[in-house]
């Protein structure tokens, strides 16, 4: 979950590398750290805090020192975040100079055999173990960098993505990846090293993914040497064109990349059906699914894995399935899933949802369920990522970066592959009429203006923000399709605005939550045109009742639902099933209207990181 970036080339590295990790800021973002070496001597600059924070200390020298260097931006997991525990870290000798993304699990007993041979560590790191078992191996067995690296890495345990580099060979950079991502651009007489590709496109479109189990050597005038590590086997690596542009990861005139990705939403969605639904045809076409429809329509059970918001995509592409296709589905926390045993056959299918295809949870339980013989399905936005390669097909979301840390156009993009699939599997099978299909087809090529529309009542929803910005509890309450948007409503307020919200299906209040409410509780109900509806009505009478304040989200122009409610924030009618796509529209903003109010660091909430690829 950290950000790693390196560069070796012909231009000064420094502000490669600084403007990278801003780039990978939302990957981790409690410390900081960079080190430049011109063949002579090796800077560093390490410092709690944010990359911005290592800017203000870097002096004017060290911002020109060296055509190398290896920078990162962390989030803990071993140490404290301090100066000290700051990436990177260096051997006893001086001589390497390492960064790391992952958790090694047996540096405590490699920490002690080190210690007996007489290194010190300066740090809580199990980096700065790593870096000192390869400096020993290089030592005792009389090898390489490469080599060593190598040795070291076939006696860890754990997951790792590292750059280092070896004072006495300045032009080379060695990599290594299990577990988390690593992308090395090839450009003219110069090679990058990121965590994800967004820290170098405006210099080279061209990148190499290394696979799980991998190394790369890095030399300047020589061509990129690959290698497995368990075997030392030679690899060919594949070139990849990049489809990211650099407009897209910048903020557009939007204060928060959280606001400028909600707003991006009818754009994304389109792009997520382009070519893939053509609803005056008739047709639904995805290229992943199309080989595999039989694996699909002659599953006993398909089993969706995902974590967080990806996991409430698939609460609702469950009530979809089930309804369209008539296929048994059940939702897995990967991070559960992955340490039960559990009961999988050839005749199911799996599919495994994650924005950025790198969720290692979710990446276990891919692997998990394909040695137990299930087909599995990737449902990613990442093209390339650990998921979507490990995965025997899948679907591509095509949302675009997403870099606030809280997801939102994943969210919505997820769910219309999602509903896409049932949409094309009911066909096959012929479980849904034809006039109800047409219907769903017709209304799902509307929802990106229906999102738009939603959008248009932000000044409304920030008024009602204002209202509720002090508060310290909140409850979501939903039904049917949308009991999954009650919860993902309440993850986003707690994710930015640290005020802690519970998700529950609206008929559960009564047994037990109701004990909670009272005139200081808040309870936004989604009360939208439903097979529900009248229920739901009567569970918010079952709230005021008991003088609960009720923000409510409605259909426009209803009147009942308007009536008994405090507030409401109306969204367009759409189709029951599809209404998730749309009634998360005023939740996302009602969160991030609170927190901005509160003056929270929006797109980098505390404690959280983008892409969780440690356990």
């Amino acid at each position: 979950m950290c950000g790693i970036v390196g560069y070796i080339g012909h231009q000064n590295a420094y502000p490669i590398i600084l403007n990278g990790l801003r780039r990978l800021e939302y990957r981790g973002y409690d410390s900081a750290g960079i080190a430049l070496y011109d063949g002579e001597n090796i800077q560093m600059c390490k410092t709690k805090g944010k990359v911005d924070d290592l800017s203000a200390k870097v002096n004017a020298e060290m911002a020109t020192a060296g055509n190398l260097g290896i920078g990162h931006t962390r989030w803990a997991t071993h140490g404290v975040p301090n100066d000290v525990n700051s990436h990177p870290h260096v051997s006893n000798s001086g001589d390497l100079v390492i960064i790391h993304n992952g958790i090694i699990e047996n540096y405590t007993t490699l920490k002690k055999e080190l210690v007996k041979r007489g290194y010190t560590f300066h740090s809580d790191t199990d980096t700065e173990v790593l870096v000192n078992l390869i400096e020993e191996i290089k030592k005792q067995e009389n090898v390489k960098l490469g080599k060593a690296v190598q040795i070291a890495l076939n006696q860890v345990v754990g997951a790792y993505a590292i750059a280092l580099f070896d004072r006495n060979k300045p032009d080379e950079i060695v990599v290594a990846k299990l577990g988390s991502p690593l992308a090395i651009g090839i450009g003219e007489g110069e090679f990058f090293v990121a965590s994800d590709a967004t820290p170098f496109i405006e210099f080279t479109n061209n990148a190499i993914y290394l696979e799980d189990g991998e190394m790369a050597i890095i030399r300047l005038g020589r061509e990129i040497a690959v290698r497995r590590i368990a075997n030392d086997e030679r690899v060919d690596p594949s070139i990849h064109e990049l489809q990211l542009n650099l407009e897209q990861i910048e903020k557009g005139g939007y204060d928060h990349f959280m606001l400028k990705e909600i707003y991006e939403q009818p754009s994304v969605i389109k792009d997520t059906y382009r070519g893939r639904l053509l609803p005056n045809e008739g047709i639904v076409r995805l290229g992943g699914l199309e080989d595999h429809l039989e694996k699909f329509a002659n599953a006993n059970r398909i089993i969706i894995i995902a974590c967080g918001t990806s996991w409430h995509a698939g609460l609702v592409s469950e009530y979809i399935f089930e309804e369209w296709a008539r296929v048994p589905v059940e939702v897995e926390y990967a991070s559960e899933f992955r340490y039960r045993n559990p009961i999988i056959t050839e005749k199911d299918v799996v599919i495994a949802i994650s924005q950025s295809g790198e969720t290692a949870d979710t990446l276990e339980a891919v692997k998990l369920a394909k040695r137990k013989g299930a087909f599995v399905y990737g449902v990613c936005n990442v093209v390339g990522s650990s998921i979507s390669r490990e995965t025997h097909s899948g679907t591509y979301t095509h949302a675009g970066p997403e870099i606030g840390v809280a997801s939102t156009k994943a969210f919505t993009t997820q769910i219309t592959v999602l509903t896409l699939m049932a949409l094309r599997i009911a066909k096959v099978k012929g479980t849904m009429s034809h006039s109800d299909y047409m219907m769903h087809l017709r209304e799902l090529e509307l929802i990106p203006t229906k999102v738009a529309q939603a959008l248009k009542t932000n000044d409304h929803i920030k008024a009602v923000a204002r209202e509720f910005k002090d508060v310290s509890n909140f409850l979501y309450l939903g039904r049917g399709y949308n009991f999954p948007v009650a919860l993902e409503g309440a993850l986003k307020l707690k994710e930015i605005s640290y005020i802690h919200a519970e998700g529950y299906p609206a008929a559960e209040m009564k047994h037990g939550p109701i004990a909670l409410i009272d005139e200081n509780m808040p309870v936004v109900v989604i009360a939208v045109n439903s097979n529900h509806y009248e229920k739901v009505v009567s569970n918010i009478q079952e709230i005021k009742s008991r003088n609960g304040r009720i923000i409510a989200v409605v259909t426009e122009g209803d009147t009942t639902v308007t009536e008994i409610a405090d507030y409401v924030m109306e969204v367009p009618k759409t189709p029951e099933a599809l209404t998730p796509l749309v009634t998360t529209i005023p939740l996302q903003l009602l969160s991030y209207h609170i927190a901005v109010m509160l003056n929270r660091n929006v797109d980098q909430p505390r404690n959280l990181a983008k892409s969780v690829t440690v356990e």
